[in-house]
């Protein structure tokens, strides 16, 4: 039987999920929850419904229908007179999904799979990204590296190049934040460091959280003489929550700048 995946975006034309310009997919269920997530829609492993903004209170959705797709929501995701109903995730499979993407894009160069979580589903990914040459093709992951460690070496030997994020160092203020510990993450980083090239560390800067002296200097000393790219807090971070009954956990205010952290790694090699 083929693998099949749970994808829930695929954007086309993007500039920062690897070099150049690339396709990245983006991959249903997370295994950590961060409080900032950026996309909250990626952490469950399963398709769930997302309303956007605008709601007219009507009704209409809720009088029920008998379109097989809505069932499992219980609500119509058909009759909205706005169309604010929609469906995040759905499911596919590796060779269907290369032939749409090479379809959708005249312009296509390399891609790259995001999430969520793409190591949550190792096997779909490792289709996929053979499905576009593997390690000699134009082919990145993005990861948070919580995988156990077989998983992280299967999928980050097929691709060519791996983004992978240091959020914090020290274990307690980790599982705080993101409901898990660093160990595996800890694990896999020296899995990455036997890589001659093609993988960058990203650490993404989170006002009061992730910004702090103490923990731009502890993660400094983890990324020793590795390529980093320091990621400014996103203001925009919270606008998903609302369409997916959530409230965002990040209370805000000001954040370091990329070159204000960047102070904190003596390292050449640190993108601001």
């Amino acid at each position: 039987m083929s693998v099949t995946g749970i994808i829930f975006d695929i954007k086309e034309f993007a500039l920062h999920d690897g070099e150049g310009v690339r396709t990245t997919v983006f991959l249903k269920g997370c295994p950590l929850r961060c409080l900032w997530c950026h996309n909250p829609e990626g952490q469950s492993p399963l398709p769930e419904l997302f309303q956007k903004r605008g709601c007219r209170e009507c009704g209409l959705c809720r009088r029920g229908c008998s379109h097989p797709d809505c069932r499992p929501f219980g609500r119509c995701l058909h009759v909205c007179p706005d169309n604010l109903i929609t469906v995040a995730g759905r499911e596919t499979d590796p060779v269907s999904l290369a032939r749409e993407l090479r379809r959708r894009s005249d312009a296509f160069g390399g891609i790259t799979l995001s999430g969520g979580e793409p190591l949550l589903q190792p096997e779909f990914s490792l289709a996929l990204l053979r499905e576009f040459g593997g390690a000699e093709g134009d082919t990145c992951l993005e990861t948070c590296g919580y995988a156990p460690p077989d998983v992280f070496r299967r999928v980050t030997e097929a691709c060519r190049c791996v983004y992978m994020d240091l959020k914090l160092a020290d274990p307690a203020e980790h599982k705080k934040y993101t409901g898990r510990d660093n160990a595996l993450i800890l694990a896999n980083l020296e899995t990455l460091r036997e890589r001659r090239d093609g993988w960058l560390l990203r650490v993404p800067l989170i006002p009061g959280i992730t910004d702090t002296e103490a923990n731009l200097t502890a993660l400094a000393r983890l990324a020793g003489g590795a390529p980093v790219e320091l990621l400014e807090y996103n203001l925009l971070a919270g606008a998903k929550y609302g369409g997916l009954g959530r409230s965002y956990g990040v209370a805000g205010g000001r954040c370091l700048s990329a070159g204000e952290a960047g102070r904190y790694f003596d390292n050449p090699r640190v993108r601001r």
